[in-house]
């Protein structure tokens, strides 16, 4: 395979993996509520979730989902309370540090938002389309690899910058704004689904 080949495709996936969305925003908030190794669990549950997810598109799930165009609508309106329930739940949060085990970042959790994802969804297909199905399966394994290792990063360093936060928000009344800061911007992702209608 061609270095050049090779360097578009990490291109590709460090610019979809680093940049903003719901996934990052809450690996973000992950690492300043609980640091960087609790936030870990987040991290690697949604690595490994977009990572099924190109995996399948590259394997012919998108191809099966334009036969059911209706399926593109219930994962959106799944997408869109996903992210209000999570907005919802920053918003009620008191901001005191000693919370309890089960309030930790998980892992299914992380997996579950990048199927509940608009952007996971537009990279897989976008990946795929571009980099994956026109060679073949062997092409399809490299670039998931290759994804991989760049969303696992990109998302630590997410989980790491809100790690680096900690100590500013020490105090409860500090992490109270910095939550409901975040869930505003959740709910601006949410709110740029429902804008996108149709």
């Amino acid at each position: 395979m061609e270095t050049s080949l090779l360097l578009s495709m990490c291109g590709f996936a460090l610019a979809m993996s680093i940049s903003p969305g719901p996934v990052n925003l809450i690996a973000l908030g992950a690492g300043a509520r609980h640091g960087f190794r609790a936030s870990l669990r987040h991290v690697v549950g949604a690595t490994l979730g977009f990572i099924l997810l190109l995996l399948l598109m590259g394997l012919g799930l998108g191809a099966l989902l334009s036969q059911w165009p209706m399926m593109a609508g219930v994962l959106r309106w799944g997408g869109i309370l996903f992210l209000g329930h999570m907005a919802w739940q920053l918003l009620r949060d008191e901001g005191e540090l000693a919370g309890e085990p089960g309030k930790r970042p998980a892992f299914w959790c992380g997996a579950l938002m990048q199927w509940l994802n608009p952007k996971a969804w537009l990279a897989a297909s976008m990946g795929m389309g571009a980099y994956g199905s026109a060679g073949g399966v062997g092409q399809v394994m490299v670039f998931t690899a290759l994804y991989l290792l760049i969303c696992l990063g990109s998302i630590a360093c997410w989980a790491y910058a809100g790690s680096c936060l900690q100590q500013a928000l020490l105090r409860p009344s500090r992490l109270r704004w910095f939550n409901r800061i975040m869930a505003l911007l959740l709910l601006l992702s949410a709110g740029y689904l429902l804008s996108a209608d149709g």
